[in-house]
């Protein structure tokens, strides 16, 4: 019986396995990934490699194990609500101990369109009968974070207004859950995971040029302005509109936060947003 985190080479899934490696013995550990390439590095660390496609059902087919504990790493693709059902059934197939799931704040509750694939994906886990737990992940800092250089240059622009965002670090979020992969008692539990204190995009604005010197702004805009600017930026058409909305989301309150779940799990506070801008600065 492993714990087996699939989309291991993703920017979460590879957090996810150091995380568990700080933990478990490595040969407790399965990293299911579709480049053999990509994964090598984990294969050194001990980790037992499976080589899966979650567009390939016969290869997920021999992904997992009797007994084992999955991680489902929510998928990026248009088509991952079909993605996620074909992981679900072969992990339903193998006979898995427990399916982990990574979602998105809010559960059913979220009526934001990001949330539409996660609340198709649960709604699947519990129609599968498997035991599970949900991760309902709140916002990266890196979201943000990662657009530094463009904030530097043009400001931080957004159609979220005064709306708060209680976000923590993505390796926060991959604490969590090597913590619930781990432990024992979180079999058909949700955790509402989010940072322990709220910013807006103004306060972000105002940290950013605190920390850089520079006078960066935050310009709210329109819906239909953002749109334009990220379809102009590159962002794909059928994207940007889903970008568009989770600020509007933000605006509602839907990402300010819900309790303390992340960092009860994690057993320490979480990363606030200033020091992730301060450690992508330093970057």
């Amino acid at each position: 019986m492993s714990i087996v985190v699939t989309a291991a080479t993703s920017q979460l899934g590879q957090l996810v396995i150091h995380e568990l490696l700080e933990r478990v013995p490595a040969d407790q550990v399965v990293a299911v990934a579709r480049d053999a390439g990509k994964a090598a590095g984990l294969g050194a660390r001990g980790v037992e490699v499976r080589i899966a496609d979650y567009n390939d059902p016969a290869a997920l087919a021999n992904a997992f194990q009797p007994g084992d504990t999955v991680l489902l790493i929510s998928g990026t693709e248009p088509n991952r609500v079909d993605q996620h059902q074909a992981v679900i059934d072969a992990a339903k197939a193998a006979g898995v101990s427990r399916l982990a799931y990574t979602g998105v704040l809010g559960g059913p509750e979220a009526d934001f369109d990001l949330a539409a694939d996660h609340k198709a994906t649960e709604q699947a886990i519990l129609d599968s009968g498997l035991t599970y737990t949900f991760l309902r992940n709140g916002w990266y800092n890196e979201n943000y974070t990662a657009q530094l250089a463009v904030q530097l240059e043009h400001g931080v622009v957004g159609s979220a207004g005064d709306g708060r965002i209680g976000s923590a670090s993505r390796r926060d979020f991959a604490a969590a859950a090597a913590a619930v992969l781990t432990g024992v008692g979180h079999e058909k539990k949700a955790y509402e995971l989010s940072g322990d204190t709220s910013w807006s995009l103004a306060e972000y604005a105002a940290e950013l040029s605190k920390q850089s010197g520079k006078d960066v702004a935050y310009n709210n805009v329109p819906a239909e302005v953002l749109l334009g600017i990220l379809t102009g930026a590159g962002v794909p058409e059928g994207f940007a509109p889903i970008l568009v909305n989770v600020d509007k989301a933000i605006e509602r309150g839907l990402l300010a936060g819900r309790g303390s779940d992340l960092s009860r799990l994690i057993g320490r506070p979480t990363t606030p947003i200033a020091d992730s801008i301060a450690a992508a600065l330093q970057a």
